[in-house]
């Protein structure tokens, strides 16, 4: 189907029929992020997108269908006013959406977030007029839209690792009329020209806090950002920075996840086969079977990043009807096989991948069961650890100490024509 000669006009009305459904959700309560989201034409951000089929293909994989205006003008724009994640790119390939085709799985590595998500995130970071903000993940280029709306351009600094994606996103900006600061960079280490910020946004997630982000904050500024891990375990956290370049913040609740910074990305383990095939024979039975960490509920969302700080170099996946650990940085593995209404594990290697979450679940559950907002995130210096009063600390991993000064510039470039 063609795209009739006025989109922008077609426009005004969904975009008036999702403000007003964000408004009655309760995610649109402020009137000033209400009128930036009745302003801002999100159709721009996304000419191309992919939404899942209904039904998997024969492998058993997500069909990813290409929209595009040109192909189904109705679909497109309806869905670039749905509040839902948009996926723009898989496995860092640049599509061509001038003959775009249908997908069969794939990892995304870029996309327009669902709107209601984008304002949650700006809201539980508190940015207000005067602020100097630092987004990490410009994406679409549609949440950086909506924050130089609400606060102007002049305060708002946006990076992205994609040099593509990133160019993307500013023709669209600059099109709209906004001109934030854009480069192209690795959030890990901030951006030092136009720091330092009063809030630093990540719509990316890390292994740990970046401790650049940390040196480039005023005292009293915020950090919002997403920790996540190998295992897929997710938790946010709003830090706080001191005067002396320390931080520390209570994680937020919810179920909120984001792709990985590309830079802290699982690496690939092989076949999993294989690493079951060099456990031991002899087996014991589980205190906690696997369910207490991938069920679809709050707690196990929870609980699963809980148990990632414990084995914070191991992935899980499923083998048959097997639920197998692999930890390719000390060559550990385990595996949990179905037995009666109980499991069994096998463990190898110096890390005991298992009993080690066991002991998190052990002690979780001995403390009442906290939510996520009991747990304090402190960083000092290198160490960084969760804290609760009646829980061992958990450390996250050491990733990327020492990779790169958090007293001079990051390696990045800016995009031509960006600036204040």
């Amino acid at each position: 189907m063609m795209m009739p000669a006025a989109p922008e006009t077609d426009a005004v009305r969904l975009r008036e029929a999702m403000t007003e459904s964000l408004k009655t959700s309760g995610a649109l309560d402020d009137p000033a992020w209400r009128a930036a989201v009745a302003a801002v034409p999100r159709h721009r951000f996304v000419p191309g997108f992919y939404l899942p089929a209904q039904e998997p293909d024969e492998h058993g994989l997500t069909v990813w269908e290409p929209v595009t205006a040109d192909a189904d003008y109705g679909r497109w724009l309806a869905a670039a006013y749905s509040d839902r994640t948009l996926i723009t790119q898989f496995d860092e390939q640049e599509p061509d959406w001038a003959a775009p085709r249908v997908r069969h799985g794939g990892t995304p590595t870029s996309s327009a977030t669902l709107p209601s998500l984008v304002l949650r995130m700006w809201a539980d970071a508190g940015i207000a007029e005067g602020h100097a903000v630092l987004e990490i993940g410009t994406g679409s280029g549609y949440s950086t839209a909506l924050a130089c709306e609400r606060l102007g351009s002049a305060g708002i600094t946006s990076l992205d690792a994609d040099p593509k994606r990133l160019e993307t996103a500013a023709t669209a900006l600059h099109s709209c009329g906004y001109t934030p600061t854009l480069a192209v960079a690795d959030g890990w280490y901030g951006y030092w020209p136009e720091a330092h910020f009063d809030r630093v946004v990540a719509v990316c997630s890390f292994r740990a806090v970046p401790p650049a982000l940390i040196a480039q904050t005023r005292p009293g500024g915020k950090i919002l950002l997403t920790l996540s891990g190998w295992m897929y375990g997710y938790a946010r956290v709003l830090l706080t920075v001191s005067g002396d370049g320390t931080a520390e913040g209570t994680l937020l609740p919810g179920t909120v996840s984001f792709m990985s910074a590309r830079s802290h990305a699982a690496p690939a383990f092989g076949n999993p086969a294989h690493w079951v095939a060099g456990l031991p024979e002899k087996a014991r039975p589980v205190r906690h079977g696997p369910e207490r960490i991938t069920a679809a509920t709050a707690e196990a969302f929870h609980l699963r990043y809980l148990a990632q700080c414990a084995v914070p170099d191991a992935q899980l996946t499923t083998f048959e009807d097997t639920v197998v650990l692999v930890d390719v940085v000390s060559g550990s593995a385990a595996s949990l096989t179905p037995r009666g209404p109980g499991w069994d594990v096998r463990e190898a290697g110096p890390v005991r991948l298992w009993e080690r979450i066991e002991g998190v679940l052990d002690a979780f559950d001995a403390s009442g069961r906290p939510g996520p907002g009991r747990f304090r995130l402190c960083v000092r210096g290198d160490e960084q650890f969760l804290s609760h009063p009646r829980l061992p600390s958990l450390p996250l991993p050491s990733v990327g100490y020492g990779r790169a000064s958090t007293t001079g510039p990051s390696a990045s470039r800016r995009m031509p024509g960006s600036g204040r």
